[in-house]
């Protein structure tokens, strides 16, 4: 029989919130973290706009022997798994060492770690450049780290499919639980507002160049125009449900089906794969169509991505068949971090009953999307569709249910 893996603690770091209550009671009212960068100069660039996790202190959060060998990602991750884990009651020290894991998923590394020591190669010479630079930028850095902090031995890994690797890190990390691991801290959490990191994301061209923080990222809307990138994300613990029970833990809910595909070749005149995902959850969890009661949704703000994805969701659901939410206009896109923390809102909107808004969106009718604007909308909610598309053809579909 194949094992039911669950959700027992979240620790979220977000633009719009300092920890998982923080982040869900910020969401229902509407309130967003997306504004004019601070952590450097970006008035050359022309892209000034971001979602920066505001009030975070490494050194309030973080051993101090830690923070010089870390980037604010890693920072950033380490302080999620910590609540991660207060949330779910466990204590890393009191569980076998090699019957817990961790696989993160990661977009971009540490790159302003990275800047940082590139500066000092240029400008003072080799030998002023950190030898914590040799780890601290990659991209498999959150979960080593995490794992040396909580002594956790058992099966690790990162997963890098830009923003779709949240939830193939959450796959993956269910998939080593159903060999038999306990216990896999899981997730992701990502951070490059830095020069470096800007011009990087500037080269992939889908960034909004707007200075109006209401109007900058406007998913499945007329005036879409790029998104806005932001920094943070989700941590989760997922454990056997067998386990949890045992233990007496709180079950957010089960993470019942899985679906990836890979977009076929530009010009090749076939679908993308989205639909495909979608399908592949659903048929992974046993659930039909419907039984899902939200979507949240990628939301690229792109006009032919948002195009294609509206299609693929009407295909699966008919037209305004499902509602449809996209709370990340109130956050940016995190990249790695943006589809964990999609799952956290999901498993609260099963919780609590409502479902989060999608803020400052008219959508437009040829997308026959039936899309929760301006407020919460209360339903009676058992399961929910995570999406996430990364950069190059990525796709995964996530169903969390009660």
């Amino acid at each position: 029989m194949t094992r039911s893996v669950v959700v027992t603690g979240l620790g979220v770091v977000s633009p719009n919130g300092l920890g998982a209550k923080e982040f869900w009671t910020a969401t229902l009212a509407g309130q967003s973290g997306i504004g004019p960068v601070t952590r450097f100069d970006a008035s050359p660039y022309p892209v000034r706009l971001a979602g920066e996790v505001p009030g975070f202190t490494a050194r309030e959060h973080v051993p101090s022997r830690l923070i010089p060998q870390t980037d604010r990602m890693t920072q950033l991750a380490l302080t999620a798994t910590d609540w991660a884990l207060a949330d779910a009651g466990v204590e890393p020290e009191e569980l076998p060492e090699f019957d817990m894991g961790v696989v993160t998923a990661s977009s971009s590394g540490g790159f302003e770690f990275g800047q940082d020591e590139l500066r000092k190669l240029w400008s003072q010479g080799s030998q002023y450049v950190s030898a914590y630079q040799s780890f601290a930028w990659f991209y498999a850095v959150n979960s080593g780290q995490i794992s040396i902090r909580n002594g956790m031995k058992g099966p690790s890994g990162v997963v890098v499919s830009d923003q779709a690797g949240g939830l193939d890190a959450l796959a993956h990390a269910r998939r080593q639980i159903r060999k038999g691991t306990r216990l896999i801290v899981s997730g992701g959490v990502d951070a490059s507002i830095c020069p470096w990191g800007w011009v990087a994301q500037l080269a992939g061209g889908r960034l909004s160049t707007s200075d109006d923080p209401e109007r900058a990222f406007l998913p499945f809307d007329a005036g879409a125009r790029g998104h806005v990138p932001g920094e943070g994300g989700a941590i989760v613990i997922l454990e056997a449900a067998e386990a949890a029970r045992q233990r007496g833990a709180r079950i957010y809910g089960e993470m019942a089906g899985y679906g990836a595909t890979f977009d076929p070749a530009p010009g090749s005149g076939r679908e993308p794969g989205l639909r495909r995902a979608i399908e592949l959850a659903l048929a992974d969890a046993g659930a039909d169509p419907a039984d899902v009661d939200v979507v949240f949704a990628d939301a690229a703000a792109v006009p032919e991505l948002d195009r294609s994805e509206a299609a693929a969701i009407a295909a699966v659901f008919g037209p305004r068949g499902v509602p449809v939410t996209a709370p990340k206009t109130m956050t940016g896109r995190l990249y790695s971090g943006a589809a964990p923390l999609d799952v956290a809102a999901a498993l609260f909107s099963i919780e609590d009953g409502l479902i989060p808004p999608t803020t400052h969106v008219t959508a437009r009718p040829d997308h026959r999307l039936d899309l929760v604007t301006g407020a919460p909308r209360t339903a009676r909610v058992r399961t929910a569709l995570v999406l996430a598309r990364g950069y190059g053809g990525f796709n995964s579909a996530v169903l969390v249910r009660a």
